[in-house]
């Protein structure tokens, strides 16, 4: 593989598919990364996955991405509490997406602020599963991968 991603999933990603499956749909968290794996593969990228409920692990983490090309991210509900996380992907230089199952703007007021936003490449929320293959052919434009090179 020519690039390699990191996505990270954050608390109670890990129910998906049993947790509110009318806001976050039915799709496991294994059906989403067997997923990504398989669609990066065709984009000659190499998708590795990491799914955490605690904090610190996923600050860990993200200060080890930056030996990756790009990272997507679903802090979950750390998007609305984490400066830690906010801090650790200050520290990268990459691509950085957020991304969220459901359109955290559609929702209670507490989810319409990101710690992130103003710090992450971009932003996808509200698409479902889907919302990640978009993240992928984002970094692929990104990258420079494919036919999507950039201009």
């Amino acid at each position: 593989m020519r690039h390699k991603l990191l996505v990270i999933h954050g608390p109670n990603l890990n129910m998906l598919g049993k947790r509110e499956p009318e806001t976050y749909g039915t799709d496991t968290m294994e059906e989403i990364n067997a997923c990504l794996v398989s669609y990066g593969a065709q984009a000659d990228i190499a998708v590795d996955t990491f799914q955490s409920n605690h904090e610190g692990d996923i600050v860990e983490k993200v200060q080890q991405a930056g030996k990756y090309d790009a990272l997507i991210i679903n802090p979950a509900a750390y998007t609305h509490t984490s400066i830690a996380i906010r801090d650790a992907v200050l520290l990268l230089d990459i691509p950085v997406i957020e991304i969220h199952l459901s359109n955290i703007y559609k929702r209670e007021s507490f989810r319409h602020k990101s710690l992130l936003c103003d710090v992450v490449t971009g932003q996808i929320a509200g698409f479902g599963m889907h919302g990640y293959i978009m993240a992928i052919d984002a970094i692929k434009n990104m990258l420079g991968t494919g036919k999507e090179k950039q201009a």
